[in-house]
């Protein structure tokens, strides 16, 4: 089969398509035919060596995906051959082999199931973005039907996610995008309000959007540009969840004080099995009553998957960006 592989960390041009053996499940895996895989921003960290937890090389990226079952374990129960599934989550189940290939060897945990409506693009788009979206709205930020909820960067991956998520459970969604096609996208997927952040009046929108009293919760992508400029919009006892940052920032800690506002990290990682388990059953509810659409803006090719992870880290983006083997 062809697979990605990476032998040493540095740029994109690192991933290198090798022919390797085809895969055989042990008794406890799963076998899936990948056909196509997420590309999020940390997937670049990791190959690039500045990500904290580093894979030991040679090394195949890719943790999102979906496929079809190829072949079951003895011991494997609930899935078959010829399955529609996507891949994420729980690595603590067991070894599971990169996506970026034709081929994975995957733990029953590590798999849901997949409505014959959704795309394997639309598939591969799920795990990551919608986990941490999901995960950040009601396990960080604990929010709550009727709250005001702003998603900054709403256009992206995990935007779209959180935008979706939250007008479904009844709150109040204004999203931000620096395109008019990313605005026009949170509109027609949920949002009330959308306004473009590259606008220096953006602020004052989204304080008349609330009437003056702020937002309940701030989905943060880019915490090392707007951090301080949120805490100027956040309404009394309101949460900001900080998903994303690729730097320092200075900020003024007042602006937490008499509204006794909260600053949150959240590193999908440190979410259990049990509650990934949770989360993806309420992902796969969502998919099956087509609540959640996931959007693909852009695809690659493995051969191309170099250019795959130049786009991903990209200003502007619409979507989730994927490769297909």
């Amino acid at each position: 089969m062809r697979s990605i592989v990476v032998r040493e960390f540095g740029a994109p041009e690192v991933m290198q398509v090798e022919t390797v053996a085809d895969l055989t499940p042990s008794a406890s895996q799963v076998l899936v035919r990948v056909r196509a895989v997420g590309v999020n921003p940390v997937d670049t960290y990791i190959r690039s060596g500045v990500y904290a937890a580093k894979p030991p090389l040679p090394y195949t990226p890719g943790n999102d995906g979906a496929g079809e079952v190829l072949a079951v374990g003895a011991d494997v129960t609930g899935f078959r051959a010829g399955d529609r599934v996507y891949i994420a989550g729980d690595n603590l189940a067991g070894p599971r082999t990169g996506l970026c290939a034709e081929q994975a060897l995957c733990q029953p945990t590590q798999l849901h199931r997949l409505p014959d409506h959704v795309s394997f693009q639309q598939g591969a788009a799920i795990g990551v973005p919608y986990a941490t979206a999901y995960y950040s709205l009601f396990r960080r930020a604990q929010a709550r039907p009727a709250e005001t909820v702003l998603v900054h960067g709403a256009s992206g991956g995990v935007g779209i996610a959180a935008v979706e998520l939250a007008r479904a459970h009844g709150m109040f969604v204004i999203g931000t995008a620096s395109t008019e096609n990313g605005r026009q996208a949170v509109l027609e997927h949920g949002a009330h309000v959308v306004v473009d952040h590259s606008d220096p009046g953006y602020l004052d929108a989204i304080m008349k959007a609330t009437g003056g009293k702020g937002v309940d919760v701030v989905l943060e992508m880019a915490a090392h540009i707007n951090l301080d400029k949120d805490l100027t919009v956040l309404a009394k006892y309101g949460r900001i969840v900080i998903i994303g940052s690729r730097g320092r920032v200075e900020i003024d800690p007042r602006g937490t004080m008499g509204k006794e506002g909260s600053i949150l990290g959240m590193l999908l990682f440190n979410v259990t099995p049990p509650e990934l388990a949770a989360t993806h059953a309420a992902l796969v509810a969502g998919l099956e009553n087509r609540t959640l659409r996931p959007v693909v803006g852009q695809e690659f090719s493995l051969d191309d998957a170099p250019k795959a992870h130049a786009a991903v880290l990209a200003p502007g983006a619409l979507g989730k960006i994927v490769i297909v083997p």
